[in-house]
């Protein structure tokens, strides 16, 4: 057992995502006081500017955009009492085949030596028990998410004392079916996986008798929802704010995850990520 203040670490791709896939946990752990670390790699600009204006169309400015969502980033890590934020700051590189994902800057165009080593200078500097971070599609194919993959494995190689777990976000299947008919039931429509560089539809999730690692969340439910809401500027999330605070904690209470490296043994399924750790 570990006799220090445990440390948690979530490396995400841009501003928002560090309240979808774990704002449970970053809350959940740091009510327990847990050192909670988020590592947001791009700068989001490649998200919606006013009233929902897309890249490249009038009225989009990436600056000003980026300078939105920092803010917002800053307000949610807050709500979620997230001890440490760090940012990469490389470019956010839009969805895949977009222009901007060879863009002088762009997170997806930089060589993954040069961010691993950007991270791993943080991994050692916070020495984490545990690591969070997407799986090898980044979980729906987004570039950036992919990339965030690539760099925290490469850094958690470089390492001389590795974290004890590390986790990839990823959903049930089960979830996944029951999201897209939530969606249907109130007229949105479910948002397939991007094509990946051959075109391809990745598959988004795993059976539910393969994952690992099930959190119950439910009691920072409300704490997530405004975390969540913190990030008013991007539509992507408008979907689980217009649940409201009951749907919204029915739905996204469980955070699920991969153990994909460990050294404690601990058995799976299980329902902490410090499980062996204390």
């Amino acid at each position: 057992m570990i006799d220090r203040p445990l440390v948690l670490l979530a490396v995400h791709a841009h501003p928002d995502d560090e309240v979808t896939g774990t704002g449970g946990v970053l809350a959940r752990y740091a009510a327990e006081g847990v050192t909670t670390v988020v590592v947001t790699c791009t700068d989001g600009r490649c998200g919606d500017g006013p009233n929902g204006v897309k890249p490249g169309e009038p009225g989009h400015d990436p600056e000003a955009v980026a300078a939105t969502r920092s803010a917002e980033l800053d307000a949610s890590v807050a709500e979620l009492k997230v001890t440490h934020l760090e940012r990469l700051g490389y470019h956010d590189s839009g969805m895949m085949g977009w222009p901007t994902n060879d863009a002088p800057g762009s997170f997806w165009s930089t060589p993954v030596p040069e961010a691993a080593e950007k991270l791993a200078a943080l991994l050692r500097q916070y020495r984490p028990d545990v690591v969070l971070t997407y799986d090898e599609i980044g979980g729906y194919g987004h570039p950036d998410h992919i990339q965030v993959n690539r760099v925290t494995m490469a850094a958690l190689d470089r390492l001389d004392d590795p974290p004890a777990k590390v986790y990839w976000n990823t959903i049930p299947l089960s979830w996944v079916e029951s999201i897209a008919e939530r969606m249907r039931e109130i007229g949105q429509e479910w948002e397939e996986p991007e094509p990946d560089e051959n075109g391809e539809r990745p598959v988004m999730g795993l059976p539910d008798d393969q994952i690992t690692t099930w959190i119950d969340t439910g009691e920072y439910a409300d704490q997530k929802y405004d975390a969540l809401s913190h990030h008013a500027s991007q539509g992507d999330g408008a979907f689980f704010i217009n649940l409201g605070k009951e749907r919204f904690g029915e739905l996204m209470r469980m955070e699920t995850f991969l153990r994909v490296r460990d050294t404690t043994d601990a058995p799976v399924p299980e329902d902490d990520l410090f499980a062996g750790l204390r």
